[in-house]
């Protein structure tokens, strides 16, 4: 049933339970117990079959919990990510190199100087934001943008301090840069998060090109990896792969396309992300430090012109298979965890951004498999980029053409 929009003073909320869809029982961690259809119905694109029972097209759920989605704001200019301040504002990047302050009633702050230039062409620009989990007493803000230097393009860290006025980022440090350098504007990765020691781990692509598609596979470069860093920018004591020759210190994990989601899972403190596939081959990953991710070499995905990518096989010994894959793609963005006591059976399920999917995707974990999932916001025809849960325990996300939602429970 096609559920009306309501005009409330905040926003358009847009009623997303809905009465007469069949009752589906939930334990207190949302996990279906009488399985409904697959929420995709398109063919995939290739004839590959999973690796194990419930890697794609799992059972579909449903929430039982009467919950809303209310636009705040339309105001932003291609936000790209969102995280929240100590006080329950949302710090957020715009793709073309400005960052802004929302409140959680979406009022918007100008732009806030003080940002390093970046290249926005493409898939670049200003990407992933994190507050240092000091903010209160330290007012540092870390973030992911594409470093335009004269040998070409790449994705780097930078932090800088919020000015008490909060009008200009103060003393703006590039702290990594994940080289090579490559004269391209695709596939950069982008996200960042803290860890419980307060290190940082960011994300990166393999630039797309056939030329560095291979680099995924090479310890002696960054790109195509998840990497752990201090917050002075320097490989983690500990890492993988620290003190071995012709190994990047810095990498964390690596066989990655294009990672866009990073988020812990507040139940088990494991990192888990998302990355695009190409035509098909979605993934979502539990990251494990030194495990191969397995791209270009083994993939759910075919070429976007139709044929296979490389050898055309999804297994291989010693590489990692993800934890769930889409086909048709959804092309998962921005992730996060729900840790708050609103909707009870939302709990640590995770939420994924949906560019071309047009949604928030909910899967509900279990042992570290997905047993459900549930597609939320479908009816807005929305390019979802970044989802963060604020400190009031409700969803905020943001899409493409510059809105910014709340998802709470009605």
């Amino acid at each position: 049933m096609k559920l009306p929009i309501h005009a409330v003073i905040t926003g358009i909320t847009v009623v997303l339970a809905s009465c007469s869809s069949p009752s589906i029982e939930h334990t207190g961690n949302g996990k279906d117990t009488t399985g409904g259809a697959p929420v995709e119905t398109k063919a995939p694109n290739s004839d590959y079959k999973p690796a194990f029972a419930g890697q794609t097209r799992i059972a579909g759920v449903h929430t039982t919990t009467p919950y809303e989605g209310t636009i705040l704001s339309d105001g932003l200019e291609g936000p790209w990510g969102i995280t929240a301040l100590p006080d329950g504002r949302l710090l957020i990047t715009e793709k073309k190199g400005d960052l802004r302050i929302a409140t959680v009633s979406g009022q918007l702050s100008a732009p806030i100087t003080g940002i390093p230039a970046v290249n926005p062409a493409g898939q670049g620009g200003l990407l992933g934001i994190r507050v240092d989990p000091d903010f209160s007493t330290n007012r540092m803000v870390y973030w992911v943008f594409s470093d335009p230097l004269p040998e070409g393009n790449l994705t780097a860290v930078a932090k800088g301090k919020l000015s008490a006025d909060e009008k200009t980022i103060e003393g703006a440090t590039v702290i990594y840069r994940a080289t090579p350098a490559y004269k391209g504007t695709l596939h950069y990765g982008g996200r960042i998060v803290f860890d419980k020691n307060g290190n940082i781990l960011i994300s990166t692509g393999e630039r797309s090109d056939l030329e560095t598609r291979p680099q995924a596979q090479q310890l002696n470069s960054a790109l195509g990896k998840v990497l752990r860093i201090t917050k002075e920018g320097k490989p983690v004591d500990g890492n993988p792969f620290a003190g071995q020759a012709d190994k990047r210190p810095e990498i964390y994990s690596y066989g990655h396309r294009n990672v866009q989601g990073l988020a812990f899972n507040p139940e088990t403190g494991d990192l888990w992300e998302t990355e695009f596939g190409p035509r098909g081959g979605d993934e979502v990953n539990r990251i494990e430090p030194g495990k191969n991710y397995g791209w270009p070499t083994i993939t759910y995905g075919i070429e976007y012109a139709g044929p296979k990518v490389g050898e055309g096989i999804q297994q291989k010994a010693g590489l990692e298979q993800p934890v769930y894959y889409w086909d048709p793609v959804i092309s998962p963005s921005g992730i996060t965890f729900y840790s708050g006591n609103g909707i009870a059976e939302w709990k640590n399920n995770l939420f994924i951004s949906s560019l071309s999917g047009m949604h928030i995707d909910r899967l509900v974990i279990k042992d570290n498999k997905v047993v459900g999932e549930e597609r939320l916001l479908a009816t807005e025809d929305q390019r979802f980029r970044d989802i963060a849960e604020g400190k009031d325990g409700i969803l905020y996300a943001i899409t493409d053409n510059g809105r910014l939602y709340s998802i709470h429970k009605k």
